[in-house]
């Protein structure tokens, strides 16, 4: 099996995180129709609870985005801590954000945030995909976002798979104790090249080549005494059928958009490949942008940075609006931390776990507005403190997931999704 490696993200701990993606598989070496049972598997003789067809696009920060510099600026503080930005003014009176967001405050009414979350000194996504931080999980194995919306769809998706990471894989897209079936479909790299047929195999010799598979499945069914093989063809049938529909293979080809589209999103080009998945039938997608550790130079990084989050994030929402998909797909924007209110002796933020922000859009939630308040000199919540979990369980409202549902791990206890899940009620449309 052939390992293509992805980005890399080396944050100020001196450990590298690397994406990484196995051609032909969805993870540990499973070939696409291996998933396919697997999950089958997952999924049999348990009535599944009722499935929405929502979406959710998760837009992950790595490395800690300052919330000082982007939408809880404290123009009153004193210099070395309200830095080198200024706020604007937003199209919601009383709202400002970052100047370098001028798209965001044009829009601020299809939009909202929240200031008043608390996290982790940790540098992972695990807290923000599952609830839990990584130390929590190297035992509880608590599962993504998007593998509990990959369980809840299990067999309703087609040639469409639930859950797809635009950023490979990560410890916040593991889908803990409920099992590799789970993981996303990681299209990067070479990895398109899975949904393709192979130079020179037309649909009548794919064909050919399955049915002299059925003749080897029917050989092992001879020799299978445990049945095993039963129902496997079905499952074939499925994989095969990704590859030939090729609709996630044209949801990732941009070229099947028109120029004008690309232009507008050129440089935040996974921004436009997430809402062509949505719009294809995955019911979350997760991407990437930019390195945010910024211990050094934070106001250098952020002045590159903030602009093409700012374009990605405008042109995403304005197309979900213009689609009339804005109370169907559910967008959140964070990190794992915020950056210390002091700037440091080299023009740097240091990781700051008692408070942080977060940008939410769209499922049909309450826009316009800025939730929480951190003090006057964004040290901590002034009010409203609010947990990670509080967060995600009203993106699953959002999408229709309910937070307290309960799966089993793998010593055969039940788990709830959350166990913090009061959704944060100043969202609630």
């Amino acid at each position: 099996m052939l390992r293509i490696l992805g980005s890399s993200h080396r944050f100020c701990d001196g450990a590298t995180r690397r994406d990484f993606l196995q051609i032909g598989a969805f993870g540990t070496a499973l070939t696409l129709a291996d998933l396919l049972r697997y999950r089958a598997a997952a999924a049999a003789g348990k009535k599944q609870p009722s499935r929405s067809k929502k979406s959710a696009i998760m837009i992950y920060l790595p490395g800690g985005p300052s919330h000082m510099d982007m939408y809880d600026l404290k123009p009153d503080a004193p210099k070395e801590f309200r830095g080198e930005f200024n706020p604007i003014a937003t199209n919601v009176p009383g709202v400002q954000i970052c100047e370098h967001f001028p798209l965001q405050a044009k829009m601020w009414d299809k939009l909202a945030c929240i200031r008043s979350i608390v996290s982790v000194d940790e540098h992972s996504d695990s807290l923000v995909m599952t609830g839990y931080p990584e130390r929590v999980n190297r035992t509880a194995d608590h599962p993504s976002f998007g593998s509990v919306v990959s369980k809840l769809r299990a067999g309703d998706q087609g040639a469409v798979p639930p859950f797809v990471s635009l950023r490979g894989m990560s410890r916040g897209t593991e889908p803990g104790y409920l099992g590799i079936a789970h993981r996303p479909f990681t299209p990067s790299g070479p990895g398109i090249q899975n949904l393709r047929l192979a130079n020179g195999v037309t649909i009548d010799r794919l064909d050919e080549r399955k049915s002299l598979l059925d003749q080897f499945d029917d050989t092992r069914r001879e020799i299978d005494a445990s049945g095993t093989m039963i129902g496997m063809d079905a499952y074939t049938e499925k994989a095969l059928e990704m590859v030939t529909a090729g609709v996630v293979r044209d949801a990732l080809d941009l070229r099947k958009e028109d120029e004008k589209t690309r232009d507008r999103y050129k440089g935040v080009e996974q921004f436009l490949t997430a809402r062509r998945l949505i719009e294809a039938g995955v019911g979350c997608v997760t991407l990437s942008i930019g390195g945010w550790d910024t211990h050094g130079n934070n106001f250098t990084t952020l002045k590159r940075q903030l602009p093409m989050v700012d374009k990605g994030i405008a042109n995403l929402i304005q197309d979900l609006h213009d689609r009339g998909m804005q109370d169907d797909v559910v967008t959140i924007m964070w990190g794992e931390f915020g950056r210390t209110p002091k700037v440091n002796n080299n023009a740097g933020r240091d990781h700051w776990a008692p408070v942080m922000s977060a940008l939410i859009a769209g499922g049909g939630l309450r826009m316009g507005q800025a939730v929480g308040a951190s003090t006057a000199k964004g040290e901590r919540p002034k009010d409203n403190p609010l947990s990670v979990q509080r967060v995600l369980s009203t993106i699953y409202h959002a999408i229709g997931i309910d937070p307290s549902l309960t799966f089993t791990n793998g010593s055969g206890r039940p788990m709830y999704i959350l166990d913090d899940r009061e959704p944060v009620k100043e969202l609630l449309g």
